[in-house]
């Protein structure tokens, strides 16, 4: 999972601090604790897990970031996701770019060509996150090499 602090930098911040999920900060390099507290942050999260769980419980329905599935190793997958981070406008200027923000994500992907949902997804088998209308359900977004591929799938099967 791609963790957005920002969204309650107490709440999640503190959350990775106390858990045992292995987990990388995407800003690199000696940064103030201000935005430490308020960076994305990479999360391997385990499968039935208690703080995977609870992870979810508390994220899901409040955009706090999105999920995602990589055979790639945390430290090459945080690389490629460090890419994204600073984009450029059509103007030339460098700019944040909050992908990782569920409402971002779910505009940004079905206007991607070929070639940048290739760039996009990399390693990335899939991102899922909260369907905005619906919070019982999941967006699936997957790129099998062609096009996007979208599906709503149900939260609790």
């Amino acid at each position: 999972m791609i963790l957005d602090c920002a969204r309650d930098p107490q709440r999640i911040f503190r959350f990775l601090v106390e858990c045992h999920l292995e987990n990388r900060c995407l800003y690199g390099g000696n940064i103030p604790p201000a935005l430490e507290m308020a960076a994305p942050y990479l999360v391997q999260l385990e499968r039935d897990a208690d703080e995977t769980h609870r992870l979810i419980d508390m994220a899901w329905g409040n955009s706090w970031g999105v999920f995602l599935s990589s055979a790639a190793a945390l430290t090459g997958l945080r690389r490629h996701l460090r890419e994204f981070l600073m984009v450029r406008d059509g103007m030339g200027r460098r700019m944040a770019f909050r992908y990782y923000d569920p409402r971002v994500l779910r505009c940004y992907l079905p206007t991607c060509t070929r070639s940048e949902l290739a760039t996009v997804f990399g390693p990335i088998k899939a991102f899922w996150t909260e369907d905005e209308d619906s919070p019982d359900q999941v967006l699936e977004f997957g790129y099998p090499g062609e096009n996007l591929r979208l599906r709503q799938l149900p939260l609790f099967p």
